[in-house]
């Protein structure tokens, strides 16, 4: 688990070396960019106005490309024929068979020996990595909103690795000197305070401080406006101001915060794959028992995919969870039910990780519930045969001048 006091990223860590020799790649040379015929794969599509601009954007990806030590790996081509001519960025065949293969992105850090936890720039390798490996295309409008989100990614990612908070869904609070509540506007943030100051010190209070109760969703919800928030602030102060006198007025959640700020990739119709994760990706793990489902707060469970196959705790922020764990829990949620002498449904937390603790000694058990639980869920509503795994995934819009997407309500 990284230390508290890691220094934050900025763009100034593109100008770092290239990729040290214990994790360079096995191909012989970097591919050039050429004409496409056809559309294959997807990876990252940067869409132009002609030609002739993506050859300009080509330019700045690449000299990314090399600080990060990745160009070897990377197919750059022009795209004529799919609507207007795009940049694409693809991993290279040979790298994306053996490294993502069905679009498993969870063992790449394991594969390249990347230490994200004490290393931004392998974290930005690894999430780098994973888009480059999308089965899907991951769209920008220029290189920079390309970059931007790498940098938002990034922010999240240690963020939610810093994040500790108390599980609540029928109380919340939060630093009295920065925030304020009303009924109409929730929690606001007191005129005169930092917007990023007042959401890291909601979030990450460090190991003594108090901790604020949150639910999973909330959290989530702060987290990504925090990522969101630091990369304007550092390089679009226009709509960083937006936000900090948005939030001084009212604040945006729940469905209208997902309209605002967020991009969903996949559908129930079009699902990306169980294993296909992008560090920095918002997703939601359903409980697929319908009875225990309905005990609040246990609907299913939001987190933040950290990278290296591990996804947030929010209130074990030392214990993050990895796929089976996530899913052994949600499961023995319906073995850990009860009615309350109120006559709601309440689950038992300690109950459930002294089942969880039980299954892991019986190889075949874990193995039953896995299958169960690793499949794509039912939609909404239904409880069949589905398991816990959702088909999209959430991540945050474009953020850069002149071409961010993000349009705040009038305050």
């Amino acid at each position: 688990m990284e230390s508290t006091s890691e220094p934050e990223v900025t763009p100034s860590v593109f100008a770092a070396p290239v990729l040290a020799p214990r994790v360079q790649p096995h191909l012989a040379q970097a591919v050039e960019p050429t004409l496409l015929l056809s559309a294959t794969r997807a990876g990252v599509r940067i869409v132009c106005d002609h030609i002739s601009q993506c050859f300009a954007q080509e330019l700045v990806c690449s000299q990314a490309l090399r600080a990060w030590g990745l160009n070897l790996w990377v197919q750059c081509s022009i795209d004529t024929l799919v609507g207007p001519p795009a940049l694409v960025l693809r991993l290279a065949m040979r790298p994306y068979g053996e490294w993502t293969p069905n679009s498993d992105t969870t063992r790449l850090c394991e594969q390249l020996r990347l230490d994200t936890a004490s290393s931004a720039l392998d974290l930005q390798r690894e999430i780098v990595l994973a888009l480059l490996a999308s089965p899907v295309p991951q769209s920008f409008p220029s290189a920079q909103e390309f970059l931007a989100a790498v940098r938002m990614r990034v922010h999240l990612v240690q963020a939610a690795r810093r994040t500790v908070l108390n599980f609540g869904t029928a109380q919340a609070e939060r630093p009295e000197h920065n925030w304020t509540y009303d009924e109409e506007r929730g929690f606001v943030v007191r005129p005169g305070c930092d917007l990023v100051q007042a959401l890291e010190d909601a979030t990450q209070p460090g190991e003594r401080g108090l901790r604020y109760s949150f639910s999973c969703y909330r959290a989530s919800e702060y987290l990504l406006l925090l990522a969101i928030a630091k990369e304007a602030r550092e390089n679009n102060p226009v709509l960083y101001a937006q936000l900090q006198s948005q939030w001084e007025s009212r604040a945006i959640k729940s469905g209208e915060f997902h309209e605002v700020f967020l991009r969903e990739l996949g559908s129930q119709s079009q699902p990306l794959p169980p294993k296909f994760w992008v560090p920095g990706d918002r997703t939601w793990f359903r409980n697929p028992d319908g009875f225990s489902s309905d005990a609040s707060g246990f609907e299913g469970s939001w987190v933040i995919y950290l990278g290296n196959g591990e996804f947030s705790n929010f209130w074990k922020w030392q214990q993050p969870f990895t796929l089976s764990d996530k899913c052994l829990e949600i499961f023995h949620w319906r073995n850990a039910t009860f009615v309350d002498a109120q006559g709601d449904l309440r689950v038992d937390e300690d109950k459930v990780a002294s089942l969880v603790a039980a299954s892991r000694q019986d190889a075949a058990e874990v193995a039953h519930i896995l299958d169960k639980m690793q499949r794509l869920r039912d939609p909404q509503g239904i409880y069949q045969e589905g398991g816990c795994i959702d088909s999209s995934r959430e991540f945050p819009k474009w953020v850069c001048p002149g071409t961010s997407d993000i349009s705040l309500p009038v305050v």
